[in-house]
């Protein structure tokens, strides 16, 4: 908890009793943010039902969140009703989504990925909490449980749930909040190449048994175990991703010289 407030564990958790009451609040508030607790676009409870969470005063809660609304973080509608701004994070959020569409971006975000996943696996085997060990299990047991539905939209999501329970495991705030900036497309991301990855290989369960390497180092708090199983999983569903994708451009080529006879005039006879 932040200097200058005071935490009742014995009954509430988030009780604040601080010297500066409204400024202990929006930090609070704040940090849960900038650590992507609290996401772009949600609603907060009603000022009265959270002074009451957080057992606080209205007058005090109402300039906490006045401070935040200043400062960008939260905006208020005409009811009064505080939600996260959706301008957190959007400046490096909406122009990437719009380049999802082309091969050459998955590559790069797959590279990007590559060197934040080792570092977030290390970070995270080194750093985890109960909570955040106990989190990234059950992660990786939806996933587990996704594989044995066969499920690829399911194995998709689950996959990306279990990478982000790491990066916050990492408790590094500028890699989770790069990572939650970007999360629309790295979202994305690993679903396309999830689903690609599931319906080529002939081992379907080859990309669990990789998280499931990742998930055993973290839990051995190994960082460079973790940091190896990662660069490993990466590494393959980028040679993978490469292999299908200059497959599907050969028989794109294929087909389209089978289709030349569609498009060009025959050759009149010679005279």
């Amino acid at each position: 908890m932040l200097a200058g407030v005071k935490q009742d564990a014995m009954t509430n958790p988030a009780t604040f009793r601080p010297a500066k009451l409204a400024d202990a609040i929006a930090e609070h508030i704040q940090q849960m943010i900038l650590e992507g607790t609290l996401q772009p676009g949600e609603r907060l409870l009603s000022e009265r039902e959270l002074s009451a969470k957080l057992d606080v005063s209205r007058p005090s809660l109402r300039e906490a969140l006045d401070k935040l609304v200043a400062s960008g973080l939260l905006t208020t509608n005409a009811q009064g009703v505080a939600h996260v701004s959706d301008s957190v994070g959007r400046s490096l959020r909406d122009p990437l989504v719009m380049l999802m569409e082309t091969p050459e971006a998955r590559f790069d975000c797959l590279e990007l990925r590559s060197v934040v996943e080792a570092a977030a696996a290390a970070f995270a085997a080194e750093r985890a909490s109960d909570v955040d060990r106990k989190e990234i299990g059950a992660r990786f047991e939806a996933m587990v449980a996704a594989h044995e539905e066969q499920n690829v939209d399911l194995i998709a999501k689950t996959d990306a749930d279990f990478h982000f329970a790491v990066y916050e495991a990492s408790h590094n705030l500028m890699m989770l909040h790069l990572m939650r900036s970007l999360e629309t497309f790295l979202r994305s991301n690993v679903y396309l190449n999830r689903k690609n990855l599931y319906e080529h290989r002939t081992q379907k369960d080859s990309q669990l048994h990789e998280h499931k390497a990742i998930f055993d180092a973290i839990m051995a708090r190994d960082p460079e175990r973790a940091r190896e199983a990662a660069r490993l999983h990466m590494t393959t569903a980028m040679q993978t991703q490469r292999a299908i994708y200059d497959a599907e451009r050969r028989l794109e080529a294929s087909i389209r010289r089978l289709a030349r006879s569609d498009l060009v005039a025959p050759k009149k006879p010679k005279s």
